[in-house]
């Protein structure tokens, strides 16, 4: 079994992880995947986030978004943005699923829940197009009902597994397979965790604990490049921030990609999702750090809430690579794991391993 990055050995970012450094760290919040892998053209799916197990229509949370480059699909932003607010589960897959997603998705609460007069279905997506034929479209309602009740059930709370499952089941990250990444970061009274679906960088940027290992990494053939190069991320916490201080925190994923070398190039989709559960009050934070907090500063305890999202956006994005495997799919492309074994002498050169 593929090793994370912390078991690997790299020591990432100066803030504690969670017990299970991952997004289901903050309490409530599950995820859940439903992956379709079938003959040589199919290797796609979608991953399911709750920010709890009840009806979310009714009992929305607060949430904000970040779009660094928009060159991609998505459905339900314009409405966070307006009201601030999130009021279904996230969805992420790959992207011309999008539309049927966020369609069984409205199907969903119709059949979970009572009759709504209206959904907002938040669903993400980036273009998996070098493994998998985009546009035979496979996932259906059956697979987003799987993802999401997942996600809601106890199994859902616990450990994530990550690499060449869900929405991340064919993509690529800096030209290595890419996939379905999470971390987390504890500091003071509140919990922050991250998950990513990594299709984004091209293998001659890929930067890991600060050294350039794309560069030095060798595959058995060069890889060309993908049809999409996107990113997304979710951030979750139970610090009750408000809509305009989770606009910060989404802002400050895109410093976490940045350090693992993408440039966030030109046909990128780099979405940033943040929420809330509210279970941690923001005063008791303050009053933790107000010794830091001088007058006419009243928000620089959030320095900590930025801090543990760059963190824990860039370890990641790191698993997503450690542990996903080499996938071969539509046309019989390749998409080569991480080489492990060349990045332990890589590190070591650079002094990045013990």
């Amino acid at each position: 079994m593929r090793p994370r990055a912390r078991e690997f050995g790299l020591k990432l970012g100066t803030l504690e992880t969670g017990p299970l450094n991952a997004i289901t760290d903050v309490d409530g919040v599950g995820v859940g995947y439903s992956t379709l892998i079938e003959g040589d053209s199919v290797r796609t799916g979608v991953t399911a986030i709750t920010p709890h197990n009840e009806n979310l229509y009714m009992g929305p949370v607060v949430g904000a978004v970040d779009v660094f480059n928009g060159y991609g699909k998505a459905t339900g932003l314009t409405q966070i943005d307006n009201k601030g607010n999130i009021e279904t589960p996230i969805l992420v897959t790959e992207t011309l699923n999008t539309f049927k997603v966020a369609d069984a998705l409205i199907d969903y609460f119709g059949e979970r829940f009572e009759t709504m007069r209206s959904i907002n279905p938040l669903v993400l997506e980036t273009n998996g197009g070098y493994l998998t034929n985009n546009f035979e479209r496979h996932v259906g309602r059956e697979h987003v009902f799987e993802a999401v009740d997942y996600a809601r059930s106890s199994k859902g709370r616990g450990k994530v597994v990550e690499g060449n499952v869900g929405g991340g089941t064919p993509m690529t990250g800096y030209g290595l397979k890419g996939g379905t990444g999470t971390s987390s970061r504890v500091f003071g009274n509140f919990t922050l965790g991250v998950l990513v679906q990594l299709n984004c960088g091209t293998k001659q940027d890929l930067t890991i604990a600060g050294v350039p290992a794309g560069r030095e990494i060798t595959l058995p053939d060069e890889p060309p490049p993908s049809p999409g190069n996107s990113i997304i991320v979710v951030v979750a916490t139970d610090l009750a921030l408000t809509h305009r201080q989770l606009g910060k925190v989404a802002k400050r994923a895109t410093h976490g990609i940045a350090r693992t070398g993408s440039i966030g190039g030109d046909t990128s989709g780099d979405y940033a999702v943040a929420f809330t559960t509210g279970a941690k009050k923001v005063d008791e934070l303050v009053e933790m750090h107000s010794e830091f907090i001088r007058p006419g500063s009243t928000e620089r305890y959030l320095n900590a809430v930025y801090r543990a999202t760059v963190e824990a956006t860039e370890e990641a994005i790191l698993n997503a690579l450690f542990k996903a495997e080499t996938m071969i799919g539509y046309l019989g492309h390749t998409r080569y794991a991480l080489p492990l074994d060349q990045l332990k002498d890589i590190m070591e050169k650079y002094g990045r391993l013990p």
